[in-house]
């Protein structure tokens, strides 16, 4: 027999919703209720009757709260095993009556961090009994019920809970536990004490989806979204059409988030990325000058897409969007002629991702790898004053395609190399193993994208070159000079540094050295 009638209940809850229905259906099939302070008043306010805590352990609630629940009286009740004499015998002579039902939710720690609160208050806001009482029920969950969230309330409404509930409400309630714990860790390691790598690192996460699949059809996969307060970005986004997102989808969407945020605060700007890698990038007056920038880069690549606009969308520009299939379209806002135009493609995903998020933003990033994890600090690392290495100084204009091709190559698989015009990419060379195929991809497509557009030469000619990294030898930067590059940009530290200067004022290049790479892999 594995239900079992619950005679018994005790309520602790933090959040009110549904505890007086709860109570007046568990009250209607004869459930003694017993709870604390608040919880005990929103029950006598909806006309219940309720036993205090203070009835059951014979000690009254103390130290502005904190002592109440933690009584033999109260977790005798909830681990006593029911079949087991010696137990029984136990709580016999001590006068210790068994508890079927425990409904607890946890002090807001989370959300006091997220609002602001001082150290103070966070501390008050570690929950202590509530944990504990919810262990003790999910450990002897074969005669214990325990739940944790409003939602599960109809589950025990009925008076009886079968041992497989239980066994779900438990699995649930550790889930809780364990989470919250790594929250409070978290926030001491990181917030409190300022520790970047802790001995002990805790990610307290919380599924938000199952996905269709993984990368590939037969991987499974999931979307997990922080516990505790986070920035906001594509996992947070709103979803207002098309079908439900992929892992894939995901990926590429955060990737064009990641690199369009770079522009929150510069002119109109779209990214177009497939594969995680962006295909086009540009600036323009308005948004549509730009996507068709961007697009013009690779129009080959860009179908079947990824694009992010680091401006609210407007009908215009979605019109455009709509010539050609694109997976996914991420947004802070997008006026109304922008959702009809998009209406029409019903397998466009749209995306209203409010505020972009801030590229400066600290946090880690976790990698697994066989038998351990990888963990960094994000990459939000900016360039300061630029050396000029070379004889010949960069213009105004040189210098500031540099700086619009070193922010795309930031988010370029390495080994990357990004050639741009004019707030413009030319051609963008991704993921190669030499920095020179990189070099000579990155022409090649910039002279293919003139020849399907009609003009007269590559956007590469009057250009700047990006390079993720250094340059270990000229031949890269020769590549570059060939394809008509007048300006280098790269981190500089090569052994060979003095080789690549001299190769780029033989050229007649402008170059100069950030001191800082972006390695992405």
């Amino acid at each position: 027999m594995t239900d079992i009638p619950i005679r018994r209940a005790l309520l602790s809850v933090s959040d009110k919703t549904g505890l007086a229905e709860l109570g007046r259906a568990l009250a209607a099939k004869g459930v003694e209720l017993v709870s604390t302070g608040g919880t005990a008043k929103a029950l006598r306010d909806a006309g219940l009757e309720v036993r205090d805590i203070s009835d059951l352990t014979g000690f009254p609630e103390m130290m502005d709260g904190r002592v109440k629940t933690l009584h033999p009286n109260v977790h005798g009740g909830l681990l006593g095993v029911r079949d087991n004499p010696e137990h029984v015998a136990a709580m016999d002579a001590h006068g210790i009556g068994a508890i079927d039902l425990v409904v607890v939710n946890l002090y807001p720690f989370a959300q006091t961090v997220a609002r602001g609160a001082g150290r103070d208050e966070v501390i008050e806001n570690i929950d202590i009994g509530g944990p504990s009482m919810v262990r003790s029920a999910a450990k002897n969950h074969a005669f214990v019920a325990i739940v944790t969230d409003p939602a599960d309330y109809e589950v025990v409404a009925r008076g009886s809970t079968s041992l497989d509930e239980r066994k779900q409400l438990a699995a649930k309630a550790f889930a809780l536990t364990a989470q919250y714990d790594a929250t409070i860790a978290s926030w001491f390691a990181f917030a409190d004490q300022g520790q970047m790598f802790p001995d002990t690192l805790s990610v307290p996460l919380k599924r938000g989806q199952e996905l269709r699949y993984g990368e590939n059809p037969h991987q499974k996969a999931a979307l997990y979204l922080p516990a505790g307060p986070s920035a906001r970005g594509v996992a947070q986004a709103e979803q207002l059409q098309g079908k439900e997102l992929s892992y894939n989808n995901f990926n590429d969407a955060d990737a064009a988030l990641e690199l369009v945020a770079e522009f929150r605060d510069g002119p109109p700007t779209v990214v177009i990325v497939k594969h995680a890698n962006p295909c086009g990038v540009a600036t323009g007056e308005t948004l549509l000058e730009a996507y068709k920038a961007a697009f013009a880069c690779d129009t080959v690549s860009a179908f079947g897409g990824i694009i992010a606009c680091n401006r609210p969308l407007d009908g215009a520009t979605a019109e455009a969007i709509t010539e050609i299939f694109t997976e996914v379209v991420v947004a802070p806002g997008a006026d109304e002629a922008a959702r009809a135009a998009f209406a029409r493609k019903k397998n466009l995903r749209l995306l209203l991702c409010g505020e972009l998020p801030d590229p400066k933003r600290p946090g880690l990033m976790l990698k697994s790898i066989a038998g351990g994890m990888l963990v960094q600090s994000r990459d939000n690392g900016a360039i300061g004053e630029l050396t000029v290495v070379t004889k010949r100084q960069p213009t105004e204009q040189e210098l500031a395609d540099c700086r619009f091709a070193w922010t795309v190559a930031k988010h370029v698989k390495s080994n990357a190399i990004v050639y741009a015009r004019d707030g413009a990419t030319a051609g963008i060379g991704a993921g190669q193993m030499n920095r020179l195929e990189s070099a000579r991809i990155a022409a090649w497509k910039a002279k293919d994208a003139a020849e399907k557009a009609g003009w007269p030469q590559p956007r590469t000619i009057g250009s700047a070159v990006a390079s993720d990294a250094f340059f270990p030898f000229a031949d890269g930067l020769l590549a570059a000079v060939e394809a008509g590059a007048t300006a280098v940009i790269q981190p500089g530290g090569s052994i060979r540094d003095a080789d690549v200067i001299a190769a780029a004022d033989e050229a007649g290049l402008a170059m100069v050295f950030t001191g800082i790479r972006h390695f992405r892999h």
